[in-house]
């Protein structure tokens, strides 16, 4: 245990010593936030649909296949209850639910009008904007034909011009497009400072000639290790919690969920993302190869992490390799717990396989690290 506290107690003092290192490690991500949070959307595609059929007659069929037939729209599953539908929507498994009222068919023909519930995930606003525009487009469409198959020609004149879709945007109901980006923003800055200084940490040693100094010592491995990736650690909570500030603070982002719950899963996070640092750091021999190895990753990952592009937009063989994209659980995990106020519950699959990733990783950090006494 004196060993492991004083390798900690040597990365601090090496840290704090270089006062030119901690303007970069700390202002320089935070203004990164401020200007990466204002980044541009792209298309919508195949959004995740679902729909409660109250009705269940030939028109609120012909109202889904219309639904079907759109490129925007992915169609994924009839839901037999509003709670069902919501849940689902909480955990991420669909972006709009339509829900189609159980007298639709008769009200329609009786009283010449008759509404929709629309529900749609608001977390990212521009995407619920043009999502609502979609419906509307197909909603108009579909009433057009309705009117000409319906109803007799002296009726048509008494008709509304449209059926009234109400919305209800969820989770971000000004449809502030900051509301999404800052939280997947705070992710990218925390991981590419973590990696990038795990992955030079080691290499460094080399460069200088310490680590040899290091390596005749009785220090086992996994305590090296572990000296070294916990000042880092503690870095990469303290960007956490000054980026969590700064975005209440500046773009009013809502925090609805545990913050608690945010920490807890960001200790297992900045585990993986140290782990692949000194992985790299092991294999590397100067500086500016371990920051161009951190770098092809890094780019890798935000491209793959659905923080710009949706990634159900992606081709499929690219969505199948976002599964071993960490930064992808981590933005999933921190829309869901401060934009939807998720649970434990709901982020249990991704924290899963965070662990088990943080496990492999120091696993092959700790094998990695070539001891030679």
């Amino acid at each position: 245990m004196k060993t492991i506290l004083y390798i900690i107690q040597k990365e601090f003092k090496q840290i704090f010593r270089n006062k030119g290192m901690l303007p970069i490690i700390f202002v320089l991500p935070l203004l990164q936030l401020v200007i990466l949070s204002n980044a541009a959307t792209f298309e919508i595609q195949n959004i995740k649909f679902s729909y409660i059929d109250n009705d269940k007659t030939s028109l609120s069929r012909e109202l889904i296949d219309k639904f079907n037939a759109s490129t925007y729209f992915n169609v994924l599953t009839n839901f037999s209850s509003e709670k069902e539908a919501t849940s689902a929507m909480l955990q991420g498994d669909v972006d709009v639910i339509l829900e189609i009222p159980q007298y639709f068919e008769r009200d329609l023909l009786k009283d010449k009008k008759t509404n929709l519930s629309v529900i749609i995930n608001a977390i990212d606003g521009a995407t619920a904007g043009v999502e609502n525009v979609y419906i509307n487009q197909i909603v108009q469409d579909f009433n057009k034909k309705a009117q000409v198959s319906l109803f007799q020609p002296e009726d048509l004149k008494f008709l509304p011009k449209n059926i009234a879709s109400i919305p209800s945007f969820w989770y971000n109901k000004t449809l502030n497009y900051k509301t999404f980006m800052v939280p997947g923003i705070l992710v990218l800055l925390v991981t590419m400072i973590t990696l990038f200084l795990s992955g030079m940490n080691i290499v460094r040693e080399k460069e200088i000639g310490t680590l040899e100094q290091m390596n005749v010592t009785p220090i086992k491995k996994h305590q090296f290790i572990i000296g070294k990736l916990f000042p880092f650690w503690i870095i990469g909570f303290a960007l956490l919690t000054i980026g969590l500030i700064i975005s209440k603070v500046i773009f009013n982002t809502p925090i609805v969920g545990s913050l608690g719950l945010i920490y807890f899963y960001t200790a297992f996070y900045l585990l993986v993302i140290l782990g692949m640092g000194l992985f790299i750091s092991n294999f590397t021999d100067t500086q500016q190869q371990a920051m161009f190895i951190a770098w092809f990753f890094v780019v890798i990952f935000i491209l793959m992490s659905g923080l710009f592009t949706p990634i159900e937009s992606m081709p499929q063989w690219a969505q199948y390799l976002t599964e071993f994209n960490p930064v992808k659980y981590f933005v999933e995990v921190m829309r869901m717990v401060m934009l939807k106020g998720a649970g434990i519950a709901e982020i249990t699959p991704l924290f899963l396989k965070t662990i088990f990733y943080a496990l492999v990783m120091n696993a092959l950090a700790v094998w990695s690290y070539k001891k030679t006494n």
